[in-house]
């Protein structure tokens, strides 16, 4: 019984020195990622949910303009992409920790840029938006006789470039909003339509007519819940993913300015 807690005491304090070891690398890999997948499971759990209670077949059957079903077919294909995107950033992470990791460890005027690949020593640093940014970077130190680099320009260029992937799920994200407002106005166009048609006051007509300003009004609420819950939710998603471009540029910018550009001050003295 002793060894057996001998033996599990030294596991949790290895796998501890191992999660301090790695604390790093684990957060700056799967920490956007394993957020999304979150995200993305407890939004589809809701609609699930929905899904089960009849909700969203209600909606879904009683809207005869069929917006809805445009709404909830573009907010799918955006999340496609939404996801897409944290995926690229999320590699773009890795790749940022796996050079800072090569940086540490790196000789002076080691970093170089040859035929569109970056080396450091003799290792390649993976293609994306990192290391569009070294080779732009790089080119500037050749081009300069300063020995202070000076790359705020860069890491603002760099921001825009983030900035604009993510700029059209914001603009769909409002797009989706005005749909719903539009199938508000659809909906009571619809609800106030028969009335302007109104030449008989036979209780037969007034219940049709109530059927038929019920059927607009079904619409109009519909529409409006479907264009708010997914413009909500895409915006939330966006978010997620400008949150983390935010600590991707601040990693960039401190290891570029820990690391990168003392070499690279170093490399031409040396030279």
């Amino acid at each position: 019984m002793r060894i057996v807690t001998l033996e599990t005491r030294q596991w949790s304090i290895s796998w501890r020195q191992f999660l301090k070891d790695n604390n790093r690398l684990i957060s700056i890999e799967h920490n956007l990622l394993l957020r999304a997948l979150i995200l993305t499971t407890l939004i589809l759990f809701g609609f699930f949910l929905i899904s089960e209670s009849g909700f969203l077949s209600l909606a879904l059957d009683s809207d005869r303009s069929y917006i809805s079903y445009i709404i909830l077919g573009l907010y799918t294909l955006l999340s496609l992409h939404w996801l897409y995107l944290v995926l690229e950033l999320s590699t773009d992470q890795k790749s940022v920790d796996e050079a800072y990791t090569l940086f540490e460890q790196a000789n002076p005027g080691s970093l170089t840029s040859e035929a569109g690949c970056i080396m450091l020593d003799d290792q390649e640093i993976k293609d994306g938006i990192f290391s569009d940014y070294l080779k732009d970077l790089i080119r500037k130190n050749q081009n300069t006789s300063d020995n202070e680099i000076e790359h705020g320009i860069l890491l603002d260029a760099l921001g825009e470039r983030l900035v604009a992937k993510h700029s059209f799920g914001h603009f769909a994200s409002d797009m989706l909003l005005k749909l719903g407002l539009l199938g508000t106005i659809v909906g009571f166009i619809m609800m106030l339509t028969p009335v302007g048609e109104l030449t008989d006051f036979d209780p037969n007509v007034l219940q049709q007519l109530l059927g038929q300003m019920s059927g607009g009004m079904a619409v109009a609420l519909f529409t409006t819940i479907s264009g708010l819950v997914t413009s909500t939710l895409l915006g939330l998603q966006y978010q997620l993913l400008d949150a983390a471009a935010i600590r991707f540029i601040d990693r960039v910018a401190v290891s570029v300015d820990v690391l990168v550009i003392p070499m690279l001050a170093n490399g031409q003295k040396t030279e």
